[in-house]
């Protein structure tokens, strides 16, 4: 039972790597069309379905390999690594997924992702992962703020629900229209969010750096 307490979370954190890449090869591969010949007001994609549930189970093995880890004490060097890793390798990766080509109607992104808000995402991890990286490399606890965590949470419900609105997406009218500007105001929510939680890392790397220079 030790070493199975001691593997699970990063067995965890591993998985959600795999299912991450599977992600990705999924939605590379997907082309949204308007006209899609599925009969009803709605047509089904399975390939976005299949999509959401692969995000929606990695999303899940995030909640879980931390809280595993911390319960059994078994925090790993290894695991302190590659979570993180995972969690931005998920969250980027389907940003830039979703404010490619396949989502584009012709004249928007019908998944409401424009590329600049994967660069604003990408930007914000950047700059926490370099200040981590320096404050942790001095002893400097840099642990997850409750901001942090909260921006996860949306980020995670954000995600596959603008894919899941895409997969159902009405082929005409009214209703159609509505789809990308719903994904779009809410992802310009989860971005601001994402940007804002990068607020508090930056004040305590601010407070140490002016600490260190007292003298």
């Amino acid at each position: 039972m030790p070493g199975f307490r001691r593997t699970l979370p990063n067995a965890l954190t591993l998985a959600r790597v795999a299912l991450a890449v599977a992600l990705f090869a999924i939605l590379a591969r997907y082309r949204f069309s308007p006209a899609h010949p599925a009969p009803g007001p709605a047509h089904v994609d399975a390939a976005l379905l299949l999509a959401i549930g692969l995000f929606v189970l990695a999303a899940i093995t995030d909640a879980l390999d931390g809280h595993l880890a911390r319960r059994w004490n078994t925090v790993s060097v290894f695991g302190r690594i590659i979570d993180p890793f995972a969690d931005k390798l998920l969250v980027i990766g389907a940003f830039v997924m979703l404010a490619g080509p396949g989502f584009s109607d012709g004249v928007r992104p019908v998944s409401g992702v424009y590329p600049w808000m994967a660069v604003v995402v990408l930007a914000r991890e950047l700059l926490i992962t370099s200040i981590r990286g320096v404050l942790e490399g001095q002893g400097v606890d840099f642990s997850a703020t409750l901001s942090g965590k909260l921006k996860m949470i949306l980020q995670s419900v954000s995600i596959p629900m603008a894919m899941l609105l895409v997969a159902l997406m009405p082929v005409a009218g009214d209703r159609a229209s509505l789809v990308p500007i719903v994904n779009f105001w809410v992802m310009v929510v989860t971005v601001a969010v994402t940007a804002a939680s990068g607020a508090p890392y930056v004040r305590r790397a601010l407070l140490w750096a002016a600490a260190k220079d007292q003298p």
